[in-house]
């Protein structure tokens, strides 16, 4: 049902915790009434910005605006053949219980995403991914509200543009469309990636390796690393790992020869931001509320009460440190508002 609030505190709409209001925030459950409202509503015409589940932002002050908040729900089977299955799911599920649900009902394709925190219309726009597996492996069209026309759109994978925790959703076409379902499709038979990370060695404790046995590894793999939000506000993976051309890759491997680095291509590699932040002695260090975990670098968390300019300011800090000492420049992967 359809909701508009006045001076709304965002503190439980962003996983940080960080304390924010919206001069608007509107509530709405379908497609209809987004719609309805944005051709009946003054207010529809002024400053706005989409939230769905505050995953990825970072409210630095409140916001004098309209906030868009999409509270759609459902996962419905649009087609099934001997291999697949294609899923329409609501933006507002919640990720992790749909990678769960996907799961219980052996459909393969995003295990390797399990614990990702958000809903499942931040998917297509950060191209979620963990261990060897990105989004756009799996999503097959995007359904949108165009906030210009009020008209409903469809996204097709290619038309998403989809790049490493990138889309055009992230770019020329941030804010423009409110995402209202993701179209998924599921494989029905098994085609594991288990060889990333951690997750073969921690699969040796297991009799066989299946669906859920893979999930468990990675959820246990994640608890061990990343804060659960509910507990110590945070965004999850703060920095993008940045990818760099091979030559100053080799370059800096040679200088230090624990540097975790990943193939791209045969041009570009990737360097894990966390060790970066590390070597420049972050981990763990507090600023008032502000801080970097304990025990991973590449995640800023909110002890309490932090502001959300202390914790920019502090990310800022440690783009500074990691561009003097490195010479590489670190992308955010949290949107700051």
């Amino acid at each position: 049902m359809a909701e508009l609030l006045e001076n709304y505190s965002l503190k439980k709409h962003n996983t940080f915790g960080i304390e924010a209001k919206a001069r608007y925030f509107f509530r709405f459950s379908s497609t209809e009434e987004i719609s309805t409202f944005m051709q009946n509503n003054e207010i529809a015409n002024t400053s706005y910005l989409i939230l769905g589940g505050g995953s990825n932002m970072l409210f630095t002050e409140d916001f004098d605006g309209l906030i868009l908040h999409p509270d759609i729900k459902g996962i419905e089977l649009l087609d099934e053949d001997e291999d697949s299955v294609l899923l329409r799911v609501g933006c507002n599920e919640e990720w992790d219980e749909f990678v769960g649900w996907a799961v219980d009902n052996n459909l393969y394709g995003i295990e390797n995403l399990s614990l990702i925190p958000g809903v499942v219309g931040a998917a297509p726009v950060q191209n979620i991914g963990a261990y060897g597996v990105e989004a756009k492996e799996v999503i097959e069209n995007v359904e949108a509200i165009s906030i210009e026309s009020k008209q409903p759109v469809v996204f097709s994978n290619m038309h998403c543009e989809f790049d490493y925790r990138n889309s055009v959703f992230k770019k020329e076409y941030k804010n423009l469309f409110i995402i209202t379902h993701v179209q998924f499709r599921l494989k029905k038979k098994a085609e594991l990636k288990v060889h990333y990370g951690a997750i073969s060695k921690e699969l040796e404790a297991y009799d066989e390796v299946n669906l859920k046995n893979i999930r468990e590894v990675i959820i246990k793999i994640r608890e061990s690393k990343l804060p659960d939000p509910e507990e110590l506000g945070n965004a999850g993976s703060f920095f993008k790992n940045p990818v760099v051309d091979k030559e100053k890759a080799d370059a800096l491997k040679a200088k230090y020869e624990n540097m975790p680095i990943y193939e791209v291509n045969d041009s570009e590699t990737k360097i894990a931001a966390g060790w970066l932040i590390e070597q420049c002695d972050w981990k763990g260090k507090r600023f008032g509320d502000a801080g970097v975990h304990k025990d991973q670098a590449l995640v800023l968390v909110n002890h309490g009460n932090a502001k959300g300019y202390e914790i920019l300011k502090l990310a800022n800090d440690i783009r500074k440190s990691v561009l003097f000492k490195f010479g590489i420049k670190l992308e955010m992967e949290v949107n700051a508002i």
